[in-house]
């Protein structure tokens, strides 16, 4: 990290390749010298006089030292240039050049190449293919594209792997007055990461909320590092991620795989991890800007407050859809506001202040502080349009002092928001700091959308990641018996049942259920058991069993003469109770996730399941259950008894530390079904494919 400091916290710049006639150079120089930054060195093999500086010949001319350097110059000069950077002792460079691994393999030579003569020479690099980074905090906008003037109070920073995405970024949070502590592209990363910069930045006081747009995550253990930085320092990471991991061959050919997708196995990263993830720019800008100046909350619970009944019935209905808590408020604090209200306002949340509240903003004040002082209530907020233009009258002021005094008398933060999406102007953020009350112009839906977020983060319990497994392959007897032995042998509830080898065997062992048996054959050779004909069911009575057996033996080995086969399985038939999937898949870049998801209909098409990452708790799986979309079912549908979910819990917990026992070259293992009828939770079957059979 401290490497990183003469990067991006440089006393002095070097724009090498400096030109008149590039617009990468012209827009770099304006950057730097509208924020104030004055040691600015041009570098040009031709000398003379750019952007108005004396240019040096090389960077090894400047008689003072320099920390960083800005390279504008061919691919071809960078080797050459790198020289030059190391005799002047430069600390940091960003290299603005493309057609390196973004290219293809010659590129990627190219640009292994680069980072070793970085490495060697001791020198920090930022990109290549990288627009460069903007640390507005310390007036240093080391950026190749005209940016805004930055705005006072910054408490969010920007890493994206995207320059242009980033520019597109600092132009919507100028729009919205969301003031930026810092923006850091990537490019292709050849040494400094996404993760070096949310590490940095994890030590930067300033800094509140990070944003993050991200493509890939080319260091997952580096990765994993600096979000635990991240959350030591109380910062959240807001992330918008673009298209899937990259799967393993081999495990996008287990069942698993192919029903949860390799997107959601990142869900599942974020969630372990306390990262935000959301879907769109304003999402992205919105939350973390909410996230970043109101804070971690203590309860997840919001009362809203607004001068329009039609607004509180909408947010009722958005607030739904987000899964967004609005508490019904004690009976003491609706008490205590049907003194402070007209009698004609009904004390509710959200709370419809009435148009009271136009000609006396003090019942705003008093509302947001009685609001705050229920015990369900963690936010508080109300729903105001700031002016865009001058308030000459003064009436906006009237309503957003007022909101700034319940913020200072409320019990929880306090935030305001616009009723619609609206671009906020410099006078409303003036106006609204000046109140001290935090401001977002993001619309009821972004903010209400923003504000869940925020709960959930705030309630989250980041929980460290093992990519590693130091676990080996465990003997384990082949076939599906072998499996639910190796399963047993971890806690999880099997059904009973044996290989036997005689007709005989069968039925003294039949003799020992309170249920008819299941006979099924017993062969590694075998997969597909009823393709040919190696499963009998509901089989009552030693003739029956005994004959069900001799037959089976036959149909099998006239169907399979080369086929191994151990025996055939005798259990007890199970005809009631809820069919569960649970499933294991190793994810190349985040290690093994579990999937749980009702059986049948519900996994196989309308692929209803809930994955984490590995172990997992009990509480996790409760969590899981209550994802699923058929969720109901296990409460007991049509008669049937209800599923003991924390005897579910247990099981596939069970499930879970057995997959990681399995060690490394296991790419699955699934348990399908997995039957539960009320508090009796068995495995009926199970498979396990290694990575040398998939």
């Amino acid at each position: 990290m401290a490497s990183l400091d003469r990067l991006f916290k440089p006393r002095s710049v070097a724009l090498v390749g400096a030109s008149e006639r590039s617009i990468w150079s012209v827009s770099a120089f304006d950057n730097l010298k509208r924020a104030g930054f004055t040691e600015i060195q041009a570098v040009n093999p031709k000398g003379g006089e750019i952007h108005g500086l004396q240019a040096h010949t090389s960077v090894s001319a400047i008689a003072g030292s320099v920390d960083a350097a800005l390279l504008m110059v061919p691919e071809a000069a960078l080797m050459d240039t790198f020289d030059d950077l190391q005799a002047a002792g430069v600390g940091g460079a960003v290299v603005l050049s493309a057609g390196f691994a973004e290219t293809g393999h010659e590129g990627k030579e190219k640009q292994a190449a680069l980072t070793a003569k970085a490495r060697s020479a001791g020198i920090r690099l930022l990109g290549p293919n990288c627009l460069g980074f903007a640390n507005f905090v310390d007036s240093v906008p080391v950026w190749t594209t005209p940016l805004r003037r930055p705005q006072p109070n910054p408490t969010l920073a920007v890493v994206s792997q995207s320059g242009a995405l980033a520019s597109q970024i600092e132009q919507f949070a100028y729009q919205q007055r969301i003031a930026l502590t810092h923006m850091i592209s990537t490019g292709n990363e050849a040494d400094v990461s996404v993760a070096d910069a949310i590490e940095w930045l994890a030590h930067r006081s300033e800094a509140k909320a990070i944003a993050l747009f991200l493509e890939t995550v080319r260091e997952p253990a580096r990765f994993l590092q600096a979000v635990e930085a991240a959350n030591a320092a109380g910062k959240a990471i807001v992330v918008l991620k673009v298209g899937t991991s990259e799967a393993a061959a081999k495990a996008a050919q287990a069942h698993t795989g192919s029903l949860v997708g390799d997107d959601r196995v990142f869900d599942a990263l974020c969630r372990r991890l306390g990262i935000v993830r959301v879907h769109s720019l304003e999402e992205l800008v919105v939350t973390a800007d909410i996230i970043g100046r109101v804070g971690r909350v203590e309860t997840p619970g919001l009362a809203m407050l607004a001068m329009s009944g039609g607004l509180c019935e909408i947010a009722v209905d958005q607030a739904d859809v987000e899964g967004l808590a609005l508490p019904t408020l004690s009976e003491s604090t609706l008490g205590k506001l049907r003194e402070t209200l007209p009698s004609y306002a009904t004390p509710a949340n959200p709370l419809d202040t009435t148009g009271a509240a136009m000609t006396n903003p003090q019942l705003i004040a008093d509302g947001l502080r009685l609001a705050s002082e229920d015990l369900s209530i963690g936010l508080v907020s109300f729903v105001f349009d700031a002016p865009n233009k001058p308030d000459a009258r003064g009436l906006a002021e009237r309503f957003i002092r007022a909101v700034g005094e319940g913020a200072k008398s409320a019990a929880t933060p306090t935030l305001l928001f616009s009723h619609t999406f609206s671009p906020v102007s410099a006078e409303a953020r003036a106006l609204t700091d000046d109140a001290g009350v935090a401001y977002s112009g993001g619309g009821l839906k972004h903010a209400l959308t923003a504000i869940g977020h925020l709960f959930k983060w705030s309630s989250a319990t980041p929980a460290p990641l093992q990519l590693a497994s130091s676990a080996h392959k465990p003997d384990i007897a082949a076939g599906e018996r072998g499996v639910l032995d190796y399963l047993a042998a971890y806690g999880v509830p099997v059904i009973p049942g044996q290989i036997v080898a005689t007709a005989a065997e069968a039925v003294a062992l039949a003799e020992g259920f309170d249920a008819p048996a299941v006979l099924k054959i017993a062969s590694a050779d075998i997969p597909h058991k009823t393709e040919v004909g190696g499963v009998a069911l509901n089989l009552t009575g030693a003739d029956d069993i005994a004959a069900s057996f001799d037959a089976m033996m036959a149909r099998v080995k006239d169907a399979k003469p080369d086929a191994a086969i151990d025996g055939i399985i005798v259990s007890p038939m199970r005809s009631t109770g809820v069919e569960l999937f649970v499933g294991t898949l190793k994810d190349p870049q985040w290690g093994p996730a579990i999937a749980v998801g009702l059986g049948g209909i519900f996994v196989e098409l309308l692929k209803d399941t809930a994955l984490r990452l590995l172990p997992v708790t009990e509480q996790d799986v409760l969590d899981m259950l209550d994802e699923l979309k058929g969720s109901a079912l296990l409460d007991g549908f049509r008669g049937s008894a209800p599923v003991d979910r924390l005897a579910v819990a247990k099981a596939v917990k069970a499930i879970g530390d057995a997959a990681l026992a399995l060690g490394s070259d296991a790419v699955s293992l699934e348990v399908n079904p997995l039957l539960v009828d009320g508090d009796r939770v068995e495995a009926l079957d199970g498979l396990i494919v290694w990575e040398d059979e998939a």
